[in-house]
């Protein structure tokens, strides 16, 4: 009879029941926190209250303590929530930033998968463009805040002490806190699709709340240009760019404190002589985080205003578009850097280890990672040749462009001549090493053609710029990823990996990643616009397109299925792989290369044997 009112009641009793059910969650536990607390009070009292009356409480065997409920379940539990919830060991953080890091390039990977599906057809049949959109959007948001900076943020977290002689960070509590800042603006930045699939779950039981459909995921494209960010009405935009400050905030704070580490915390005997290639490359790459994200965040400020406080910062009558692209891109070429020098870092460090040979030109390297990171602020406006700035001011950015290719080859230079007639043995992290090599060279060579103003004017909105940057990201950033995680597997799990397993994953994912992004380039000098759903019009012209698509999609399949193979590997080792009883299982003592993280991981082998010896504790 009132359709609408009978909409409104049912969304209504839906909602109270929804607030009801969080409300008496966050009461039951509040409760059971102070019930907790309480506990460990009264079993802190009876234990000094048993320390005078020791002799006469034959009943308290264990000093005298009780635990509540909620302690003896958390001793039941594999893993105690509240430890990791609270947790400031910089072990403990590092690994919450792997964990965290795992579940963005999952998220964002499937979103890569979902672009390719689509692609396979020349027309828009398995998603519409406003999907489409949508997902290249949040993949790449995804990807590069979420994905591959908390991942060396956590390498810098767990290792960097260990390798300057440090015994914690050098703000603790500050590094959880940079950490905990992240899921929230994960979620900021997807909300749109969560709420969604949460309403349709909803929806699917019993009424549809209207409210979870607001929110639309972004299709501003990762770049963010105005004016399309300022015109879009959906307000989940405004939502992802308080999310990409907030975690512009927390890679911050994560900055701080690896340069306070390095420069205050360093054990004494960690001269900069003899400080190692990684934790060189993260304080550079921490350098670069200060200059560079407060650049970002007063953009995303100030885009924010225009879109909702009638402010004119990007828009025509104020200070233009084309002032977005610059404040955007000086900090948008930086963090290419700040992606790509720890994965530089790792290759320098892993690589020597199964080449048997010391790093080559260790003090080029450093001069060359340091150059990186000054250069790396004057390159910004080559991605705007397309613009019309003043001819002038591109010429001197095609030189500073071209002239940051030559650290890079510095460095690619000192690590062929590394494996120069040494003892190359091809584990899973080496096979990584020299395939990252190898594809950086592809993408590096490609990024130098694009600094050609002509050619870049031709190239610069085709699939061939998409072709390049992969090949940087998947090429050698998320190839030493993979490798790291191997490197220092027996140190995080005392177990070691299935290693015919890892070289069949380390071989398929360097295949999966040349096949899937060589045919983009041949799409971009073809002329392919980069971020089209569809390209059926086109096809009289180019009939190749099609199937330069179905082979680029069929590598994304691989690098599926060799992510899946790493997956399965390391959960199942971690699980029942072999025990490693050696703080050296790679016979780095051999080649004088036994480095500090090594050293400590002995130790606490070492350690724990004695206990176990004791009968302290259970192996």
């Amino acid at each position: 009879m009132f359709p609408a009112l009978q909409a409104t009641l049912a969304e209504s009793i839906a909602a109270i029941l929804v607030v009801g059910a969080l409300l008496f969650g966050a009461g039951w536990l509040s409760r059971t926190i102070r019930s907790d607390g309480r506990g460990g009070a009264r079993g802190r009292a009876g234990s000094r209250a048993n320390g005078r009356n020791r002799a006469g409480d034959a009943s308290r065997s264990d000093g005298g303590t009780r635990a509540s409920r909620l302690t003896r379940l958390r001793a039941r539990l594999p893993y105690d929530p509240i430890r990791w919830l609270t947790t400031v060991n910089h072990r403990d953080v590092g690994t919450l930033y792997f964990a965290f890091a795992l579940v963005a390039a999952l998220w964002g990977g499937t979103d890569a998968l979902m672009i390719r599906t689509e692609l396979l057809t020349p027309g828009t049949t398995v998603w519409d463009e406003q999907t489409y959109n949508a997902l290249f959007t949040t993949h790449g948001l995804t990807m590069l805040f979420f994905f591959v900076t908390p991942a060396f943020t956590g390498v810098a977290n767990y290792f960097l002490p260990l390798f300057v002689g440090a015994d914690e960070m050098a703000f603790p509590r500050v590094n959880a806190l940079a950490f905990w800042l992240l899921p929230p603006s994960l979620l900021l930045v997807r909300a749109g699709l969560v709420t969604e699939v949460f309403g349709k779950a909803v929806a699917a039981l019993g009424p549809r709340l209207e409210v979870l459909f607001l929110l639309e995921p972004p299709t501003t494209g990762w770049t963010m240009y105005a004016p399309l960010s300022i015109m879009q009405a959906n307000p989940q935009v405004d939502l992802m760019l308080l999310g990409l400050h907030l975690s512009g905030v927390a890679t911050i704070l994560g900055a701080v404190n690896i340069i306070v580490t390095v420069l205050v915390d360093r054990d004494p005997e960690v001269t900069w002589a003899t400080i190692d290639i990684l934790s060189w490359t993260l304080f550079t790459t921490a350098g670069i985080i200060l200059f560079a994200f407060p650049v970002l965040g007063s953009a995303l400020v100030m885009l924010v205003m225009d879109r909702n406080f009638g402010t004119t910062f990007f828009l025509v009558e104020g200070g233009g578009p084309i002032l977005w692209q610059h404040l955007f891109w000086f900090f948008g070429h930086p963090e290419v850097y700040i992606l790509v020098l720890p994965a530089f870092g790792l290759v320098s460090l892993i690589l020597p280890k199964f080449a048997g040979r010391t790093l080559f030109g260790f003090k080029f390297i450093v001069y060359s990672t340091l150059a990186i990171g000054v250069l790396s602020f004057g390159v910004w406006a080559h991605h705007m040749f397309a613009t019309g700035i003043d001819p002038r001011l591109q010429s001197s950015f095609m030189a500073v462009t071209l002239a940051i290719a030559v650290p890079s080859a510095v460095k690619t230079f000192n690590w062929i001549t590394t494996l120069w007639n040494g003892k190359i043995r091809l584990t899973a992290p080496m096979i990584l090493c020299i395939g990252g090599v190898g594809l950086f060279v592809v993408g590096g060579v490609t990024g130098v053609v694009l600094a050609s103003i002509p050619v870049d004017r031709v190239l610069h909105g085709t699939y061939y710029v998409v072709g390049h940057f992969h090949f940087i990201v998947m090429g050698v950033i998320a190839m030493m990823v993979f490798a790291a995680s191997y490197y220092w597997f027996p140190l995080l799990t005392r177990r070691m990996y299935d290693r015919r397993m890892a070289r069949v994953q380390a071989y398929t994912l360097i295949i999966g990643v040349f096949v899937t992004f060589f045919p983009m380039l041949l799409l971009g000098m073809g002329g392919h616009p980069r971020r089209w759903a569809e390209y059926a019009s086109a096809l009289g012209v180019h009939p190749t397109w099609p199937v330069l698509h179905w082979t680029a999609t069929g590598g994304a399949a691989i690098i599926g299925i060799s992510v899946t193979l790493w997956l399965f590997n390391v959960a199942q080792s971690a699980r029942v792989g072999t025990p490693v009883t050696t703080g050296d299982p790679w016979d780095l003592k051999e080649t004088g290369q036994f480095s500090r993280e090594w050293a400590w991981f002995e130790e606490r082998l070492a350690e724990r044997r004695r206990r176990t010896t004791s009968g302290t504790e259970e192996d």
